[in-house]
């Protein structure tokens, strides 16, 4: 199977990555990133905003699609349950943050990113998956660490 020039299962996975981080991000307008390591912070962003992109948008390859049917369907079903334990772990971060739900939420998406990086073979998005959660789980760790002092 493949999915021509724009893959819209990758679309729609981001926008349900992006959703609950909408929501909170409108519940607690004044939280800060208390990160200070300037350099970690931009690779997070390069990171995140590459991914976003590269999960819809085969840059750098001619189109997406799979080495075999079991690769597609680990693809389809990989990214239903990340996604799922993604918004449960969400849902309960909402109502009690704790160290374990804040690191998970770190992972999950890095995790969603290299596995469709890998099984659609966009090695552009490999690279940045891993970037992202380089980034993404060091500002986490940086944040909580702060946080905890406060």
């Amino acid at each position: 199977m493949k999915f021509g020039w724009i893959n819209a299962f990758g679309a729609l996975v981001v926008t349900l990555m992006l959703i609950p981080n909408i929501v909170y991000a409108l519940k607690n307008k004044g939280e800060k990133n208390l990160c200070n390591n300037r350099f970690m912070n931009i690779i997070e962003q390069v990171g995140r905003y590459a991914c976003i992109v590269l999960m819809w948008l085969p840059l750098m390859i001619q189109e997406f699609g799979f080495s075999s049917v079991s690769g597609m369907l680990i693809y389809f079903a990989g990214n239903i349950c990340l996604l799922a334990a993604y918004w449960i772990i969400f849902a309960c971060y909402m109502k009690e943050k704790n160290a374990k739900r804040t690191m998970a939420l770190a992972a999950l998406p890095a995790v969603i990113f290299v596995m469709s990086g890998l099984l659609l073979r966009h090695l552009l998005l490999v690279i940045f998956s891993a970037l992202f959660a380089v980034g993404h789980i060091y500002v986490t760790v940086k944040n909580q660490a702060a946080m905890q002092k406060q």
